[in-house]
C-alpha cells in the first residue's frame, strides 16, 4: 500500500509531466485510441526524439502505458495513473460546483418570487397588448 509520501510523489511527477503543453497533447492523441509512436510524432513539428523523450516523461510519471507489438511500441493512456492528479482537482471543484448550484438555486428562487409578485399586480387583461384598442 502506497504511502501518503508515495503518492505525493507520484502527484508530483504526473503534475511535471502534463505542465508541458505537447505532453497535453499526446495524451490527448492517445486518449482517442492507441498509437505507435511514429504515429504520435507525426502530428508534431519537433523531432521524434523529442517526441519520444515526451512520451517517456508520461511512462514514467505513469500516464501511459506501452504495448510491443513486433518491432512497434504502441502507447495508451492509463486512466489509472490520473487518479492521483483528479482526487487532488476534485477537492476544490466539489466544494466549488457545491456552492456554485447553491448559488444558483438561490437566485432562481429569487426570480421566481419576483415574477410572481409581478404578476400578482398585473391582474386580468395585463400584458403586452395594454392600452391597445
Amino acid at each position: 500500500m502506497p504511502t501518503e509520501t508515495n503518492e505525493q510523489a507520484a502527484l508530483d511527477l504526473a503534475a511535471r509531466a502534463i505542465a508541458e503543453p505537447r505532453r497535453r497533447q499526446i495524451l490527448v492523441l492517445v486518449g482517442e485510441g492507441e498509437l505507435s509512436a511514429g504515429e504520435i510524432a507525426s502530428h508534431f513539428d519537433v523531432s521524434r526524439p523529442a517526441v519520444s523523450q515526451h512520451v517517456a516523461t508520461l511512462r514514467e510519471a505513469g500516464l501511459l502505458d506501452e504495448r510491443r507489438e513486433g518491432t512497434r511500441r504502441l502507447y495508451r493512456v492509463r486512466p489509472e495513473g490520473m487518479a492521483g492528479l483528479s482526487d487532488f482537482l476534485s477537492r476544490f471543484w466539489t466544494d466549488r460546483l457545491e456552492r456554485l448550484r447553491l448559488a444558483a438555486e438561490l437566485e432562481q428562487q429569487r426570480r421566481d418570487k419576483r415574477g410572481k409578485s409581478r404578476d400578482k399586480g398585473r391582474g386580468r387583461g395585463g400584458g403586452a397588448d395594454r392600452g391597445k384598442p
